[in-house]
């Protein structure tokens, strides 16, 4: 074993990448499915209709393929940048764990029709629970490592990295406040015009944060490395996040 396996968990992030293999086929073929029953109208069987199967698309190919990529290259690149092994390696597990049974909830209750409603965030309040438990983990590792990292500098990705966990972990608790009625409904905490302004500020900061900033931090890692040479420009790329970070969430 050499002296990197040994100082860094790369056991969690082979986890999480094969995962993302494997989600990311899952969510995929669902898409095709789905946009071949627009085409064949005839295909959509029973329950299997486009309406109960393009939720659990989108939350397979973001949520599962998307947060899987996300975990594995964060876990990767905060242990690689701050040259210490991640915070807590039980937590760590945890989330992995966390993650994949949210997904299988995921996969069995959408199809069933057991949904909030809401787009990118049609999961029922008790996997919303799960969530925020896993997504707390997820924080005080990447966090944690950070803290206990053995370089004064911190490197940009964990910068975006960072940004991406904070600020989804706020999008998720403001907008999946609910009023549980039983075990498989609730009723959004929100009414009217006000219920509709939160999920869509929810919905297009999903994608400026978790589909923007964290794979951002994954490009500002992978991409010099694979190019064999450093960021161009440091100082731009700290203008580039605080840019993001300022304008983006209220945009």
């Amino acid at each position: 074993m050499s002296e990197a396996q040994s100082t860094y968990n790369y056991k969690v992030v082979r986890q999480f990448a094969v995962m993302t293999v494997i989600w990311g086929i899952v969510g995929m073929l669902v898409g095709v499915i789905i946009a071949a029953q627009l085409v064949w109208p005839d295909l959509n069987l029973g329950w299997l209709h486009f309406g109960r199967l393009r939720p659990l698309h989108t939350n397979a190919v973001i949520f599962a393929f998307g947060g899987c990529a996300l975990f594995a290259t964060s876990y990767y690149v905060v242990q690689r940048t701050c040259h210490t092994r991640l915070f807590s390696d039980g937590l760590a597990a945890f989330t992995f764990w966390g993650w994949q049974l949210i997904i299988v909830l995921a996969a069995v209750t959408l199809p069933l029709g057991i949904t909030s409603g809401k787009e990118y965030a049609e999961l029922e309040w008790p996997i919303d629970i799960l969530i925020t438990l896993v997504w707390v983990a997820y924080a005080v590792v990447f966090f944690g490592t950070i803290a206990k990292r053995k370089v004064s500098h911190i490197y940009v990705a964990n910068w975006f990295y960072g940004g991406f966990i904070l600020a989804v972990a706020l999008l998720h608790v403001v907008n999946s406040a609910a009023i549980p009625v039983s075990l498989t409904k609730s009723y959004s905490a929100y009414a009217g015009v006000q219920d509709a302004m939160v999920q869509w500020w929810y919905g297009h900061n999903a994608v400026g944060f978790f589909l923007t900033a964290g794979f951002l931090g994954m490009m500002y890692y992978f991409v010099p490395k694979q190019a064999g040479r450093p960021v161009y420009s440091y100082r731009l790329s700290v203008v580039h996040f605080w840019a993001l970070i300022f304008t983006y969430m209220w945009a």
